[in-house]
């Protein structure tokens, strides 16, 4: 335990000089406890009344100045679970503590981002949770102190979420952000513990399992209102914002809930959290932010935190260590005894009290023999104490250690980084010496230079003088360019004078230099040698100077000669420049004078295009209502024609009705579009609308009539339903006309109310369609050849999940089991073997029934020709396929463990009923002197063989497997033996009882299965020269995994019953 001995100076200095002094001096000391006790190095959870007295504390000094006072001097760098167990006191202070605590936290970011840091380089495990916990904390800081109006509990009412996020989208936008981040730091902490957790193989009863679980109850209270705030807050948004560009949000919301749900319910599965938290459960799926009423199904998780227990009590003992009952208890137990029955008669002791005496006397053996056992059991519990006692300080030094080495090899790095630094500065200062005396030398030469080059530039300078006062003079005779002389003569000024500034604070700075260098080279006489050879380099200099100068001077000429160039222009542009005035402003007037005409005809235009657009408009709207009453004759012609006698003769087919029914809503869709275009157009265009109505009105009259005509043939309730649906249709046809013949009423047009009863209309033309079949007869053969493909191919993957479960079992199991499930597997695979071979004899034999009987016809024609059997053949098909894919996984269930061996028997069985079915289709058709027909018989024996096998290695393994647990009688007396005989006999009553109402089950079972197999017709083969040309009521293929309808069997009739059972055609 860390204890704080000394008390910060910084408290100290708070303190005043009064009264209170001595009330203050408790306070802190007792702060110092608290902070002491929990926060130290132990591997155990914070106690409760500790960090609540901290809490208090804040509240005391409306305030945490005494906490981070405090905290400040813990070690927290030497210790992770120091500085783990800190981080979660300072997590309850900133959710429990007085609401200033968080700008105290504030000035101690720096510090919690160092102690993240620090712990997140080493690898150690409580360091990686402690600098996760850091970022978290960092994270929670930031967002309080940016959104006060939540206060760091995070529990606010819905009113002051709305208020939060306002109404601008910008800002709920980045709120939501926000909070996903925040929430992100929350799941983060819970994974990391949990994965350590699972990776430590620690329990949750443990101490130091729960020293890294205590946290997670405060990660709980935030996530439970940070999910119902972001719910809150997407709804929003999808209210405001399109969904598309939602779709990351939503991704990102997704993530967190299904990592929130799976957090909350390993939660709540551990002991340690049940007592401390309710933890809420989330709903199975997130929210459907694309439907605005998914809000109201949203429910908000509640966390509740039930009353603690006080921890100053003692944990009751788990075991009891008393010695026995007190010596006084068998006279109690006799007083009682005889105040309930009395006395005993005389001194003669019948058969109940010996039997009494004989009951306590076992009661005391038994009562030393738990004494005996209870005081084992402490013994055995303190060796455990002892040894997990032992491991534990084992551990606590292997880690010590391992800190220890840490911080010793951060030691030796960061002497090795320091010695390198050592060494590159003194490579550097060397380096830094050579160029000074290289820098000293180069000076020394250009001070030369530069102060020949200031004589020169004083006579440039004078002979510059000179040449401007030449150029004034030359200047004044040109009264028209003297604006432009004074702005050369300014420039050149100008450039003089910033070429003295220059030589002189170059002159200055090198003179300072030289003196700076004449010092230097005083120091060091031994560099006179490089001087003179630098003077050698300055006579060079010297020349080329000269010849800079004669440059210059060749420069001064060109420049003479561009001013007077620059003169001459001047002058030029000035006479242009007036010539350009003059054309421009007699261009000015013409222009003026063309904008007037212009702006007449302009004037004529619009208003006769004003007038022709009018009249176009009257045209048109003329035109549209033309075509509105013809289309209303139209359909008053066609709704008179419901009520006209005449028309009762007239019929329709379903199939017509609907095709003219959809061929009407389509021309509602282009009237409805020809109108948004003619509301929208400036020219009101209403070609488009009138071509949209001439076809709408035609095909809604079609459509009335001819479901007027169909309704002759239908039931009376339909056929009332389809008239009331046609006057409907003709009702809202007629409105919709007569308001696109009033110019007022145009706009208010909907011809989107037309498609409902032409919907209506569409919906039962196709209840009265007849039922069609899903499959035709040209297309059996096709079928037959299909199904057997599948079958085979069922089988196969049956074979190859059988070998794979084989596998899986031989490394997964050992001893009975894996003997039991290897056996099996053997059997299961010896009967997909036999059915695949089964299989193919099928189908081979079935390639000679074709052949032999379809004479000149093709194969689909035969198939046709024998539809019902080609039937029988595509049901059997399927029920062996079916039967041996729910063989495969009953098998593996029964390997796994999580299946009943005997679901594997009934799949057995009706595997071997199927191929029965399949050999009894074969041999309808079939002759009976083919080799192929007997080969079959013998699959078929085989494969009743080896479902044999199933069964008999099924029940040999399950009664190998089943535990038998031999019945114990010592220790019963007679009344215990016939209140369990009783019990008995009811439990054998009600399993009877029980059999007997499945057993009724079963046999409705079977007989709605025959029902529902003899509704689709008989088997049996048609006749030849009569195939069926009506549509069945059903051959439509159910998938692979469906079972088909196929009739039980028992096992006994399957190789007796092999020539007389019939295949059924099922739906």
């Amino acid at each position: 335990m860390n204890s704080i001995k000394n008390v910060p100076a910084r408290v100290l200095n708070r303190r005043p000089g009064h009264s209170l002094e001595a009330e203050r001096e408790q306070f802190d000391k007792t702060q110092a406890i608290s902070i002491s006790k929990a926060i130290n190095t132990q591997e155990a959870p914070v106690k409760e009344k500790h960090a609540r007295r901290i809490i208090l504390g804040t509240h005391h000094e409306k305030g945490a100045f005494t906490f981070w006072s405090y905290a400040i001097g813990l070690p927290l760098p030497s210790s992770a679970i120091l500085s783990w167990k800190f981080c979660h006191v300072l997590h309850k202070v900133l959710r429990d503590g007085h609401p200033n605590v968080l700008h105290d936290c504030q000035r101690y970011r720096s510090n919690i981002r160092e102690i993240g840091d620090l712990w997140g380089h080493l690898h150690d495990r409580y360091g990686q949770l402690v600098n996760i916990y850091t970022k978290l904390l960092l994270t929670k800081i930031s967002f309080h102190l940016k959104h006060p109006q939540f206060p760091a509990g995070l529990e606010v009412t819905d009113e002051v979420l709305e208020k939060a996020a306002g109404t601008d989208i910008n800002n709920i936008f980045q709120l939501t952000v926000e909070m996903f981040d925040y929430m992100d730091c929350e799941l983060k902490l819970s994974e990391s513990v949990f994965r350590q957790l699972n990776t430590a193989i620690a329990v949750s009863q443990m101490s130091s399992g729960q020293c890294r679980l205590a946290p997670l109850i405060q990660v709980i209270q935030d996530c439970s209102h940070l999910y119902h705030y972001t719910v809150k807050l997407m709804f929003k948004l999808h209210s405001c914002l399109p969904a598309d560009t939602l779709q990351g949000h939503r991704d990102r919301f997704h993530e967190q809930f299904h990592s929130l749900r799976n957090f909350f319910r390993r939660a709540s599965d551990m002991l340690y959290f049940k007592r401390l938290i309710q933890i809420p459960r989330l709903p199975e799926g997130p929210p459907n932010f694309l439907r605005a009423s998914a809000l109201a199904e949203h429910i908000k998780p509640v966390v509740v935190i039930p009353e603690e227990a006080p921890e100053d009590e003692e944990p009751e003992n788990l075991i009891e260590i008393s010695t026995g009952p007190p010596a006084g208890e068998p006279a109690v137990v006799a007083d009682l005894f005889e105040q309930t029955f009395g006395p005993p008669n005389g001194s003669v002791k019948d058969d109940r009290d010996l039997q009494i005496e004989a009951l306590k006397r076992e009661v005391e053996m038994l009562r030393s023999e738990l004494d005996k056992i209870k005081l084992e059991a402490q013994r055995f519990i303190a060796q455990l104490k002892g040894q997990v006692n032992a491991l534990e300080a084992e551990l606590e030094e292997q880690r010590k250690q391992k800190q220890k080495a840490l911080v010793d090899n951060e030691q030796l790095r960061h002497e090795l980084a320091q010695l390198r630094a050592a060494q590159v500065e003194g490579e550097r200062n060397q380096g830094l010496r050579e160029e000074a005396e290289k820098k000293a030398s180069a000076t020394e030469a250009r001070y030369n230079k530069l102060k020949e080059k200031h004589s020169e530039l004083i006579n440039t300078h004078a002979e510059l003088l000179r040449k401007n006062a030449d150029t004034a003079k030359q200047l004044t005779v040109t009264q028209q360019s003297q604006e432009e002389v004074a702005r050369v003569k300014e420039q050149l000024a100008f450039q003089v004078e910033q070429v003295k500034r220059e030589s002189e604070m170059k002159l200055e700075e090198q003179s300072d230099q030289l003196e700076k260098i004449k010092r230097e080279l005083e120091a060091k006489a031994g560099e006179l040698v490089r001087v003179q050879e630098a003077l050698s380099r300055t006579e060079q200099s010297g020349s080329e100077l000269s010849s800079r100068l004669d440059a210059l001077s060749a420069d001064r000429d060109e420049l003479s000669r561009v001013v007077r160039q620059r003169e001459a222009d001047l002058l030029a542009a000035q006479s242009l420049a007036r010539e350009k005035e003059e054309a421009l402003s007699q261009e000015q007037q013409r222009s003026s004078r063309e904008r007037d005409e212009l702006q007449g005809r302009l004037a004529d235009k619009e208003s006769q295009e004003q007038g022709l657009q009018q009249r176009l408009l009257d045209e048109q709207f003329a035109m549209l209502r033309a075509t509105a009453v013809e289309a209303r004759r139209i359909l008053q012609d066609a709704v008179g024609k419901l009520d006209d006698p005449l028309h009762l003769r007239c019929t329709s087919s379903p199939d017509y009705l609907v095709s003219r029914a959809q061929a009407a809503l389509d021309a509602v869709s282009a009237l409805e579009k020809g109108h948004a275009q003619y509301l929208t157009s400036r020219a009101a265009d209403a070609s488009g609308l009138v071509a949209a109505l001439t076809r709408f009105s035609h095909l809604t009259a079609d459509t009335i009539v001819h479901g007027s005509a169909t309704s002759h043939l239908a039931p009376t309730d339909p056929a009332d339903r389809l008239i009331d649906t046609c006057r409907e249709c003709g009702a809202r046809a007629l409105e919709l006309v007569g308001q696109l013949q009033e110019q007022q009423a145009l706009l208010q047009a909907r011809p989107g109310l037309v498609r409902t009863p032409l919907q209506g209309i569409l919906q039962l033309g196709q209840e009265l369609k007849p039922k069609s079949l899903d499959v035709r007869q040209e297309e059996l053969g096709a079928m037959v050849d299909k199904e057997m493909a599948a079958t085979s191919a069922a089988i196969e993957d049956a074979v190859r999940r059988i070998e794979d479960m084989m596998n899986q079992a031989r490394h997964a199991s050992s001893g009975v089991k894996l003997e039991v499930n290897e056996r099996i597997l053997n059997s299961c695979t010896d009967l997909m073997k036999a059915i695949r071979l089964l299989v193919t004899t099928s189908t081979s034999l079935q390639k000679e029934i074709v052949e032999s009987g379809r004479g000149a016809a093709t194969q689909q024609e035969f198939y046709a020709k024998n539809s019902r059997w080609t039937e029988g053949l595509i049901s059997a098909s399927k029920a062996v396929g079916w039967g041996a894919t729910q063989l495969v996984e009953s098998a593996d269930k029964v390997v796994l463990h999580t299946g009943k061996y005997e679901e594997l028997i009934v799949c057995s069985h009706e595997i071997a009923a199927s191929t029965a079915q399949l050999v009894a289709a074969s041999k309808v058709k079939a002759d009976k002197h083919s080799p192929h027909l007997s080969r079959l018989q013998e699959c078929s024996r085989r494969v009743n063989e080896m479902a044999a096998n199933v069964v008999a290695s099924t029940k040999s393994g399950q009664e190998q497997v089943e535990d038998r647990d031999t019945m114990d009688f010592s220790g019963l007396s007679l009344i215990k033996l016939k209140k369990q005989e009783m019990e008995t006999q009811v439990r054998a009553l009600e399993l009877e009882k029980t059999l007997e109402v499945e057993r009724v089950r079963l046999g409705e079972l079977r007989r709605q299965h025959y029902l529902l197999a003899g509704a689709t017709g008989a088997p049996g083969e048609e006749e030849p020269s009569q195939p069926s040309a009506a549509p069945r009521s059903g051959t439509k293929k159910p998938p692979l995994a469906q079972k088909p309808s196929v009739a039980p069997r028992q096992d006994h009739q399957l190789d007796k019953k092999d020539a007389s059972y019939t295949a059924q055609v099922v739906n």
